[in-house]
């Protein structure tokens, strides 16, 4: 009996090891491509902020989202992103805005003490996800806000990109549609940079006030004044 337990104890616990080894296997982790983009010569170029960037709640996690055809999500079974999806976000629309207007002068909001942005660009992303059959959807709205605090434009925009179906292309589509997302907020805000600077106009001085001329009262008649009456006269009796 001894000699036949030990078979089966081997046995047994070799497919605990090879059940322990198939839940260590590491988990494909994935991060936006940014593309390309090259280093800005000018230092001293326009000082853009951007922000607040704000993501939609339903991307604030790990795993990445699938997309079905009914249009709910679920979660992917290994895939999952490595770090967090709202910092990639901004570093891949940092670059590639910075690269886009030439200018190393540009910050996420809320920059720093003192520093005074020529334009600043707040963006909200209600949705960025796909799935095995549905392409990478990217729903964005956008403000510019001048150095007075002015709101000069507004977008809302919808982009979409086709993708093979794997889970790296679809990052691979989201990441290409937030390149074309930056590309779209950059033709806007080079406009805006060209403009020069509202000239404050100067007050006018009221006008001096003419003294006001009195108003001439109409004269009273002159009444001639009564001359004495003579009573020194002599009188004379004949």
């Amino acid at each position: 009996m001894n000699a036949l337990r030990i078979p089966l104890l081997l046995a047994f616990t070799g497919v605990l090891v090879l059940s322990g080894c198939a839940m260590l296997e590491p988990a494909p982790l994935y991060r936006l491509d940014s593309g390309n983009p090259g280093i800005p010569e000018q230092k001293d170029g326009p000082a853009i902020l951007l922000g607040p960037v704000k993501v939609a709640d339903y991307l604030q996690r790990e795993t990445l989202l699938q997309r079905q055809e009914d249009g709910s999500l679920l979660p992917a079974k290994k895939e999952r992103w490595a770090g967090s999806l709202s910092d990639d976000i901004d570093q891949l629309l940092i670059r590639q805005l910075a690269w886009r207007l030439d200018t190393q002068r540009l910050v996420l909001a809320p920059g720093a003490q003192g520093f005074t942005p020529d334009v600043q660009v707040q963006l909200t992303i209600s949705r960025l996800d796909s799935g095995p059959q549905q392409p990478a959807v990217l729903e964005a709205e956008w403000q510019l806000i001048d150095r007075q605090g002015k709101l000069r434009d507004s977008h809302l925009v919808r982009l979409q990109e086709e993708h093979a179906g794997s889970a790296a292309d679809q990052v691979r589509a989201q990441s290409l549609v937030l390149q074309r997302l930056a590309e779209q907020m950059a033709s806007t805000v080079q406009p805006l940079l060209k403009q020069e600077p509202p000239v404050a106009e100067t007050p006018k001085k009221p006008a001096p006030k003419r003294p006001t001329s009195s108003v001439r009262q109409p004269e009273q008649p002159r009444i001639p004044m009564a001359s004495p009456v003579r009573t020194d006269v002599e009188v004379f009796r004949f």
